[in-house]
Formats: structure tokens, sequence, C-alpha cells
């Protein structure tokens, strides 16, 4: 069965962090040590198999120029038995270009090699314009994906939800601490207690994206109830301390089988990724639809901009503490 799978996607993470931080022997390690090894570059001819490429791997690295900037912008993982596989994407700036960006595209290919994910093909990219290498437009696939995340679908529902976003703080870094395999089994342990709060709240575990979860209620109280559960059953357990943020977004979505789509998925995923440590926020249409709930106490309100949205959003901070 193909999963999501957190382990994979920590693996990923810590052989990319090795590259601008000069970590040769984590690049190695990580690698295969079978003659099937592949690696792919960005210039031509650079396509090389074999156990050549995880002895260079650290040389062929190590040249690039110091960074001033190093994000990630997208990332998933997968895994199906003994095989799994990464995309990763960054935005790099070199200390040598400060003026000049760049998107680069990274895809892992691992296998179980005696019991532990190794890497079995690599193959990056600096994304070039298909109109600037062939001055024709493709648009087929783009048209196609455009309109699968917006929803559109025979079976699409059109309703009023809250949706909200959980995020663990720093899971690079527990992950490294823990291992990752008891790190994987952590964060299942974690996603299965979320999922109970959530459904018991009256809630819809809709999925989970890497070390966060997506879910939806009816009922934007019943959202802020299970977000505050949520963090006061964080405070309480045995395991490693586990720091979230959450962000709820209300307004109407579109559900395509058991998944949601449009702006306010969007907007409630940006509110998530601006709240701090152990901290809930909310947009202002959420506030203004439970603010005669009894119980709700909301706080430090901001205006901020929102990739993606135009212009500044008000947001609130919900007290979860007695």
């Amino acid at each position: 069965m193909t999963r999501p799978s957190p382990e994979l996607l920590a693996v990923a993470r810590r052989w990319i962090d090795a590259i601008p931080n000069r970590r040769g022997n984590d690049l190695r390690n990580l690698m295969s040590e079978q003659d099937h090894l592949q690696f792919i570059g960005t210039d031509e001819g650079e396509l090389w198999t074999g156990k050549a490429v995880r002895e260079g791997v650290a040389g062929f690295f190590g040249v690039i120029p110091a960074l001033l900037k190093h994000e990630e912008t997208f990332a998933e993982a997968w895994e199906n038995g003994e095989t799994g596989w990464a995309c990763l994407n960054h935005e790099l700036i070199f200390t040598n270009q400060p003026d000049r960006q760049f998107s680069v595209r990274t895809t892992l290919i691992f296998t179980l090699e005696d019991g532990a994910w190794k890497i079995v093909h690599r193959h990056g990219s600096v994304p070039l314009a298909t109109m600037e290498m062939t001055r024709t437009e493709q648009n087929a696939i783009a048209d196609l994906v455009a309109a699968a995340r917006e929803g559109f679908a025979l079976n699409q529902r059109e309703g009023f939800a809250s949706v909200m976003f959980t995020d663990i703080v720093n899971s690079s870094r527990l992950a490294e601490v823990m291992g990752d395999r008891l790190w994987s089994a952590e964060v299942a342990r974690h996603f299965a207690a979320l999922r109970e709060i959530i459904e018991g709240a009256g809630g819809q575990f809709v999925k989970s994206l890497g070390d966060g979860t997506m879910s939806s209620f009816a009922d934007p109280a019943r959202a802020l109830s299970a977000a505050r559960d949520i963090l006061r059953a964080g405070e309480g357990t045995d395991g490693p301390a586990i720091a979230l943020r959450v962000g709820i977004h209300s307004g109407d979505v579109v559900q395509t089988d058991a998944d949601f789509f449009g702006s306010v998925v969007n907007k409630a995923a940006r509110i998530a990724a601006l709240a701090a440590p152990a901290e809930i926020r909310l947009s202002e249409a959420t506030r203004e639809i439970v603010a005669d709930a009894a119980g709700l106490v909301f706080a430090d309100p901001r205006r901020v901009p929102l990739k993606g949205f135009e212009g500044e959003h008000l947001i609130h901070r919900l007290e979860w503490r007695p």
C-alpha cells in the first residue's frame, strides 16, 4: 500500500541539509552501496551510475558556493513496502550571486537495505521554462493539475467548513535527535491522537501532510474546541515534547472524495504558518462566527500579509490555557 512517509521525508531533508552544511559523510552514508546507484544532475552529461557516485558526491557538492538563502518551498515523501520516493523544491541564493534566486527541484528514490533507507536514484533540476526551450506552450498537464487542485470533478460538492491545519515545530531537529524509525513511530502516534480528538469533536481528519495535518469541521466552535484540546493533550504526554502551531479559517470549500480545495484551505494553511509554537491562530471570519460562544477568549489581533492573497488580513490568537 502506498502511503505518506514522514520517515522518508525526514531522511530526504537530512540529505538535502547536508549539502550546504558540507556534511560529506552524511551525503555518502545515506546513498546505496550498490552498483545500480544513479545520479542525475542539471548539466549535459551529468548522468552517472555505480559506487563512484557515492564516493564522489561530497566533492561534487563541496564546490558549490555558500548560500545566502536556502528555503524549502515544497516537500513530500511516499513509501510502498521496501521502496519509497521523495520530491523537494528549494529556493537558493548564492553568496557570489546575491541578486539572483534559483529554484532547484530534487527527486530521491529509496530502497531498504539492511533495515535502513538508502538513496538509489537522485535527480536534480533547475527549472527552465518550456517556452524558453521550445518556443511553444504546452499547457495540457498544467491545466488538468490546476483543475484538480480546485476540486473540479464530477462528484464535487460545495459547502461551508472550518479548515484546521496543524504543524509540528522543529520536526527535522526532533527526527535527528530520535532517529528516523523512533521519530516515525512517534509521528504516527501523534497523528492517531489528533484523529481521535478531531473526530471526537465532530470533525473530519482529512489527511496528514508530512509532519502536519488538515481537518475540517462543520461548526467553527467545534474546530476551536478541538484545537484547544489538541494543545492541552500535548502538554500531558510522556513522549518527546512536540510543539504545534495551529491555523483555522472558515468559508465555502469544494470537496472531492475525501479532500478539500479552494482559497479557504489555502488561507488556513497560511495562517497556521504564522502561528508561534503552542499557538492557535484564526481568521477574522472565524472569530466573527463564534464571537458569542461561551468560554472563547481572543487576543493579539494583527493585520498580516498572506502569501497568495492580496492586501493584509486580520488574524487573532485563541487563548487556550486556563
